[in-house]
């Protein structure tokens, strides 16, 4: 287990847009590799995750620890099906829908996992400072969404 504080290498090059920052975390997901993860956290003692029933971590060493209890199983297939974005020039929120298969007794077994990711840019380009993800659903579901108003 590496040192969840350690110096970032070569690998946390400046990612220079948060949906950059995203797809090297679905990225380390799906290559099951907790350093390459970490690389994309903010180090700030105040980030947060949230897999789907599972508790709040918050830390470094509680998010690097989090990761590595799943990728103990394996990598995980994901991918992103759906982007609703919400930038600032320094914030980025993302609600994704992430698309999870999972080889099972049954075979390729597919859930669906609201999730909210979150990004802030800095010195070292964006990095991610929470991710909160809700239990499966059997189905990708339409959003629900206001109508949009026209203003003259």
């Amino acid at each position: 287990m590496s040192d969840a504080r350690a110096p970032r290498s070569a690998a946390s090059a400046l990612m220079a847009t948060a949906d950059e920052t995203e797809a090297s975390f679905y990225e380390a997901m799906q290559q099951g590799d907790a350093d390459r993860m970490m690389t994309i956290w903010a180090d700030d003692d105040e980030i947060a995750c949230v897999h789907p029933g599972g508790p709040r971590m918050v830390g470094t060493t509680a998010v690097r620890a989090g990761f590595e209890a799943i990728f103990a199983n394996g990598p995980v297939h994901a991918t992103v099906e759906h982007v609703r974005r919400y930038e600032t020039a320094v914030c980025a929120v993302h609600h994704v829908t992430e698309k999870i298969q999972a080889l099972t007794e049954k075979g390729w077994e597919t859930a669906f996992v609201m999730a909210t990711n979150v990004y802030v840019r800095g010195a070292n380009g964006w990095r991610m400072v929470a991710h909160h993800a809700s239990p499966g659903l059997p189905d990708d579901l339409p959003d629900i969404t206001e109508p949009r108003t026209m203003l003259h």
